[in-house]
């Protein structure tokens, strides 16, 4: 009987010796996590709670076009995405907006329209963000920008990712790497290059967009999965270090606590536009009827009543009354100065 006490007692020390190496990881692991963040964080002068408090909000996803392959300049957003999320409802909206959208780069001293993508060079991720609310009359609560580089550092970090190649290819101008359609595995170049590809594919950087919502995905369900608290350290480090957001590290743990919830009910879309040449630049005209239409589909997530859109590309739309939206051939859209 005695002896039976002594087993007992020790087991128990032993589960509390466990327990207490367990907590004391756990917290190193979080101050670790909470250091690296703290690179990335830009405070923004109005604290956004919507994140804490479960309101629906909306983030930016800018995806600048440094940081690898010798890049090392400020750089465009070649990926930007808008996602829309309503925690209390449990569904998410993700839309693609193509880079070389015309619109009015919002917060320049004087008036500029140029494709969406300069706002990024021109006044850094605040400036892209009021540019997109501009455009599609949301509020835009928080950015999260990262490059290239970094792109392939999370892909590594989370141990690859699984992705559905549409259609076999193979692009010099990413690598050359072979992607075989069907089901693949993906290390963080082979996902990188996959994402910028844009010359073989069929639809262009509509296709490429698809894509890379595609990775997003992929990235976010694997991410979520993680079975280790000690592998989120060096997701976090991945990601710090080439990522800038206004996003605090509490709402970071929120979200990533409500992740699995807020997957289940996520739809995709992209704004679509029109082939047109402004001077010599390849421009995107998007029409109004497409602009409200996502507009209004955004506007419904975050549960905000339609209001039918009064912007500059409205305007601009409105003056070169000729052109022709989803039209097949070469098309000139002027910029109207006033």
């Amino acid at each position: 009987m005695l002896r039976s006490k002594k087993v007992i007692k020790f087991s128990l020390l032993i589960i509390f010796v466990f327990i207490s190496c367990t907590t004391i990881y756990g917290i190193h692991v979080y101050i670790q996590a909470r250091k690296s963040f703290s690179q990335s964080y830009r405070q923004t002068k109005f604290h956004n709670n919507y994140i804490l408090k479960k309101k629906p909000f909306t983030i930016l996803l800018l995806g600048i076009d440094t940081g690898s392959f010798g890049r090392i300049d400020k750089g465009n957003s070649d990926t930007m995405l808008i996602a829309a999320i309503n925690p209390k409802e449990k569904k998410s909206s993700l839309v693609s907006i193509p880079r070389d959208t015309a619109a009015q780069i919002i917060g320049t001293k004087d008036f500029n329209m140029q494709k969406i993508n300069a706002a990024y060079n021109i006044g850094g991720s605040s400036m892209a963000t009021n540019t997109v609310a501009s455009l599609l009359n949301i509020p835009v609560n928080y950015y999260l920008t990262i490059n290239m580089g970094s792109l392939e550092k999370i892909v590594n970090s989370i141990g690859g990712i699984d992705i559905t190649v549409p259609f076999s290819f193979q692009d010099p101008y990413t690598g050359d790497q072979k992607f075989i359609r069907g089901k693949t595995h993906m290390n963080g170049s082979m996902a990188l290059a996959y994402v910028r590809m844009r010359h073989a594919d069929p639809e262009g950087d509509y296709g490429r967009q698809k894509r890379q919502q595609q990775v997003i995905k992929a990235i976010y369900q694997k991410a979520i999965s993680v079975d280790s608290v000690g592998k989120l350290v060096p997701l976090v480090d991945s990601i710090s270090k080439g990522m800038t957001t206004n996003i605090s590290f509490k709402d970071m743990e929120t979200l990533f606590l409500s992740a699995r919830i807020l997957s289940k009910n996520v739809t995709t879309d992209h704004l679509q536009g029109t082939n047109a040449w402004i001077g010599d630049g390849a421009y995107q005209i998007a029409s109004d009827q497409e602009l409200q239409r996502v507009s209004n589909e955004l506007r419904k997530t975050l549960n905000l009543p339609k209001e039918s859109l009064k912007n500059e590309e409205v305007y601009q739309n409105a003056q070169n009354k000729g052109f022709v939206f989803n039209a097949n051939y070469d098309q000139n859209y002027t910029i109207f100065q006033h």
